[in-house]
């Protein structure tokens, strides 16, 4: 995880025919913009730093367009101005927002004490209880009333941490806040984003983020942590050689609180819940805007999770997802063409950027009208490469058709009729299934379209493929994996892959590159590619609870059903489908020991090889609910 670094390497992104304009927006900005800090009061006497961007033209008033973040709000110093240019955030400089950007309390320049998605308390009494929601009103009151020029209207927009506190911001009820926009948001670090999915502890983000990240923070400085010094760049090697969790919380040290809180509460339970963004998502009045990418390995449930809870909970309000082909923040990259080896066919970041959300600010912050006609629900469909609007996500026009995993690792839209029929593997902690093929040293954002074909020739895999396609197949809402599985041992996690496989004939077109985008290079064999669409993984013991985990009964046929996010993909004729499943994503997740126990205590002696079965037969029929869009 490398939220911190995102505003940072956006800038990497920028194409080589835009450079000479960069340079002249830059000097553009230092000519048109003043930058002032300030600390800014709270009701309870702490003050928060904050970076204030302020327009020289007085000729008319400008709105506030503000980000509050834990990753600094630097350069610090007036004269060192933030490269606001370099992406799609310049649109807003030459439209004349206030742009503010302020560091969260407890974190680099502001005081207080910094807290882990702190909790939103709904029931603040007096000036000393405070919670992000307080802290935005406390801002933006004082912005309205103290920044010059300003016409009384808010915004508030981040990508992953700071898409939590802009999902916080909507909850401070401030009348001059009149647009959101959550991006990627931290939503719920136990069930879906970052830290945990299902329950599975996901291991190398979590590390390598708080090596670097929530160090000791005595007072107020512009200096980050230095992180950890690895002894070895391969990410493989060295996640499996330093053993078990207690040996990564050794390595941490008592320094980060929030690890050893994590380890502490292993389950469901109240600090967890409480800790839920989604369940606080309540009477919310500004304009809301979720944006995220069906690609991103941080915080993909946090954007389809958001926007559900704000439907569910607010059915007045104005509610709108964007949901584009992207890994973590690359619609505010500039090139949103490809992922990986696998294209998009146009630059979808800055469709997105001119036709969603600079519209979406102009006009509930500008009033630069006609209201803009951003969808329901744009979603950009991978597999048919095409932008489609929709009333309301899920579509209501959905079949949810279960593919059935089938004898001699077959796939069928049809229930299995023999009997006794099951595939099996052994699970080996010593060796466990990585998530990619390659060596590498930080987790790569190219692994959620990666070519499977390395995983599907391994014994420790489970393969099962459809036939070719007489038809295109649009699969749009969440997939269900309703597996019946058994273990030798008491604990099993399963990881369940969808995977579009690419004709055996298959290539890429020869583009050319434009002043808009770039082709990537198409020197990778795409015939018979093994693209992953979606995957995802459940800890076995909290199949029927998240609060109460169970054991399985060794050898015993089991449900195991679960949701993986929401897929926007069509199957093209020609192509197959293909479900693998297996039972360790190392090190994306933490091993299993495969035995029912806290995990977080676990010893490398407690790590056992399992017997695993999936079930494919008339009594036991494993399949995969997918969304099929009629």
């Amino acid at each position: 995880m490398r939220k911190w670094l995102l505003l940072a390497c956006a800038a990497l992104f920028i194409l080589p025919a835009v450079t000479k304009a960069v340079n002249q927006d830059s000097l553009w900005m230092y000519e048109n913009y003043t930058k002032k800090e300030i600390y800014i009061p709270m009701r309870d006497g702490v003050k928060l730093f904050t970076s204030v961007y302020l327009p020289k033209d007085q000729s008319e008033k400008h709105p506030i367009l503000m980000t509050r973040t834990p990753y600094s709000c630097a350069p610090y110093g007036e004269k060192n101005y933030r490269q606001l240019y370099k992406n799609h955030y310049n649109q807003y400089l030459h439209e004349g927002y206030i742009m503010v950007i302020q560091d969260v309390r407890g974190t680099w320049m502001s005081e207080g004490k910094f807290v882990n998605v702190r909790p939103f308390n709904k029931s603040k009494k007096g000036k000393n209880e405070i919670d992000e929601a307080s802290d935005t009103y406390d801002t933006i009151d004082w912005l309205v009333k103290n920044l010059a020029g300003n016409n009384g209207n808010v915004g508030v927009f981040g990508i992953s941490y700071p898409g939590f506190y802009s999902s916080m911001a909507s909850l401070s009820g401030h009348p001059a806040l009149k647009a959101v926009s959550p991006q990627a948001p931290v939503t719920n670090w136990f069930l879906g984003d970052d830290f945990h999915h299902n329950g599975a502890f996901m291991l190398s983000d979590a590390f390598a983020f708080y090596t670097a990240f929530d160090q000791p923070h005595p007072k107020p400085t512009t200096v980050g942590p230095k992180g950890y010094k690895y002894y070895t760049h391969d990410n493989y090697k060295f996640y499996l050689e330093t053993g078990a969790l207690p040996e990564f919380a050794k390595i941490i040290g008592d320094s980060v609180r929030f690890w050893h809180e994590m380890y502490e509460h292993p389950n469901y339970d109240d600090y967890w819940k409480a800790r839920n963004v989604s369940s606080a998502l309540h009477n919310l009045k500004p304009a809301m805007l979720v944006v995220g990418g069906v690609f991103d390995a941080e915080d993909c449930y946090g954007a389809w999770e958001t926007y559900r809870a704000i439907e569910q909970q607010n059915p007045q309000a104005t509610n709108r997802i964007v949901m584009g082909p992207w890994y973590h923040g690359q619609w505010a990259s500039n090139d949103g063409t490809h992922l990986g080896n696998v294209r998009f066919g146009s630059n979808t970041a800055d469709y997105y950027a001119r036709n969603i959300e600079i519209p979406f600010f102009n006009y509930y912050l500008k009033g630069k009208g006609p209201e803009p006609k951003i969808a329901e629900a744009t979603i950009f469909m991978t597999g048919e490469n095409k932008w489609k609007e929709f009333p309301v996500w899920p579509p209501k026009d959905i079949a949810a058709s279960p593919l059935y995993l089938q004898p001699d690792g077959k796939l069928s839209f049809a229930k299995p009729a023999v009997a006794g029929s099951y595939s099996e593997y052994i699970s080996d902690p010593a060796r466990p299934v990585p998530y990619t093929e390659d060596v590498h040293f930080k987790r790569t954002i190219n692994y959620m379209t990666d070519d499977q074909r390395f995983a599907s020739r391994r014994p420790d895999v489970a393969v099962f493929e459809s036939e070719v396609l007489d038809k295109d197949i649009t699969l749009a809402g969440p997939v269900i994996a309703d597996l019946i599985a058994s273990t030798t041992g008491t604990d099993a996690d399963f990881v369940v892959k969808l995977i579009d496989v690419f004709p055996d004939d298959f290539r890429y077109e020869e583009e050319a590159s434009s002043e808009h985008y770039r082709v990537p290079s198409s020197t990778y064999p795409m015939g018979g590619y093994q693209m992953l669409v979606r995957g995802e993984i459940m800890r076995g013991k909290f199949r029927n609870s998240f609060e109460k985990p169970e054991p399985f009964v060794p050898g015993e046929p089991t449900k195991v059903k679960f949701t993986l996010p929401d897929v926007a993909h069509t199957f093209q004729k020609g192509h197959r489908i293909m479900i693998q499943v297996q039972s360790s994503w190392f090190p994306l997740a933490d091993r299993n020991p495969q035995q029912f126990m806290d995990i977080y205590k676990a010893t490398s002696k407690d790590f056992k090889k399992a017997d695993i079965r999936i079930y494919h037969d008339a009594g036991h029929p494993s399949n995969i609910i997918l969304p099929v869009l009629q």
